[in-house]
């Protein structure tokens, strides 16, 4: 029995992993992100983004396999919300949360009733299983392909899973919905040979997994100070302090010995999620980090020789234009020193989904035409906000940037790349959830 995994694009770390868990059975498995040369008896696709359902190439390939004769079966976090899966790119099966659980049990022939976390259709009905989270996430190493080394996912090679689980709420995101927010960890010694492993295909470079990375065994949302630190200080001894990153953590999950960790032991960096500077909007959100959280921490990592961006949303439904100056205020006083804008995206069976979906298209920001000062560049007004945004970033940066033409057009060309992504992702959530 041939067995292939598909990556579009990237090699997600979660298409590596259950392609090594297969790998570990015993099966032949091979991983892919090239779609012309996809065949198998099983083939297991991995989606990431919710614009992969209205892709062309997407459609094409599950196509052709089932009329080959696969099994296609779906997985990633796009399939949070497995009617549209289903009603979009009609593959045999949809595992709709983690896949450890199901994978082996599908390629060994169980009954689909009987295996956690799937959807299937049958008589044309929708049928949804248990849902089943990993008591213990410890596994064998993934199936890491040989041209690993060649990807670039913000300057890393590839991500890396240390944990599962966030004990925040963001609204916005799939992390507490997919994961839970009980914090499962997995052994110290099983992630440092992962990265060996990384290493002997070429990977120079690696990121912990976004979230929060200083959770690692954080027990009732209490920080392990010294596991976070054993883990850096492990990673930074196999690749180098310079080629370790963990980008994302929690402002109100930082110390001073974690800090003192990051500068050693990475490359230096923290990149907080911040999103807003108005409590109206991070209440919205379900954030629960405010603006004197915020600025607590970009002090405290200057404190100790760490540098600070921040990443912001704007054009959430209910945003204001009051909110927005008060996110620009607090860009104003924390002069990160890097900055990551995006619209508000609606990734499924998320707060924000629902919410966009019960928004009046004339009452949500990424549909309303601006009208204020970037009207002769014809952009909505949540596309005018990051682009505002972007623009007030750069000169409010601890080094300030130039807006130099280039670059000019280059934010306005992201703003409405991000703007035409989120109006069809929310026509295609509107298409399957009514008002």
């Amino acid at each position: 029995m041939r067995i292939a995994v598909f990556s579009p694009e990237i090699y997600t770390y979660g298409a590596m992993t259950i392609g090594g868990i297969i790998k570990d059975a015993g099966y032949d498995v091979s991983i892919t992100r090239d779609p012309s040369v996809v065949h198998g008896d099983y083939v297991f696709i991995s989606l990431y983004s919710t614009q992969h359902l209205m892709e062309e190439q997407i459609f094409s390939l599950v196509k052709r396999l089932k009329s080959e004769g696969s099994r296609v079966i779906i997985g990633g976090p796009t399939c949070a919300d497995p009617q549209m899966v289903h009603g979009e790119l009609n593959p045999d099966l949809v595992v709709t949360g983690e896949g450890e659980p199901a994978v082996l049990k599908i390629l060994q022939g169980d009954d689909w009733e009987k295996i956690p976390n799937c959807a299937f259709i049958r008589d044309k009905q929708l049928i949804t299983t248990s849902k089943e989270r990993l008591a213990d996430i410890s596994r064998p190493l993934p199936l890491i392909p040989d041209d690993i080394s060649t990807q670039d996912i913000r300057g890393a090679q590839t991500y890396i899973e240390t944990h599962r689980g966030c004990f925040g709420r963001c609204g916005f995101c799939q992390v507490p919905l997919s994961f839970g927010r009980k914090i499962r960890s997995r052994p110290l010694e099983e992630i440092f040979q992962e990265v060996r492993a990384f290493k002997e295909k070429g990977v120079r470079r690696i990121a912990l997994i976004g979230g929060t990375g200083s959770l690692y065994l954080a027990k009732d949302e209490v920080l392990n100070e010294g596991a976070f630190i054993d883990l850096l200080k492990g990673l930074a001894e196999i690749l180098g302090p310079k080629n370790v990153s963990c980008p994302d953590i929690r402002a109100d999950c930082i110390t001073d010995k974690i800090l003192d960790a990051v500068r050693t032991y990475s490359v230096g960096w923290i990149f907080f999620g911040i999103e807003s500077g108005s409590p109206h909007v991070l209440d919205l959100m379900q954030k629960n980090i405010y603006p004197e959280t915020v600025e607590r921490a970009f002090d405290q990592c200057r404190e100790h020789g760490v540098r600070a961006a921040g990443s912001f949303i704007t054009g959430y439904p209910g945003e204001t234009l009051e909110d927005h100056e008060m996110t620009k205020d607090l860009i104003e006083r924390i002069c990160p020193d890097d900055v990551f804008i995006s619209s508000a995206e609606p990734i499924p069976s998320t707060p924000l989904a629902d919410l966009v979906v019960k928004t009046m298209e004339n009452e949500n920001p990424a549909f309303i035409t601006h009208k204020g000062e970037f009207e002769p560049l014809h952009l909505t007004e949540a596309e005018a906000r990051a682009f505002d945004l972007m623009l007030h970033a750069d000169s409010c940066r601890m080094i300030p940037r130039l807006t130099t033409d280039d670059l000019y057009h280059t934010y306005l060309n992201e703003v409405k790349k991000q703007g035409d992504d989120i109006r069809r992702a929310t026509r295609l959530l509107q298409k399957y959830h009514a008002r």
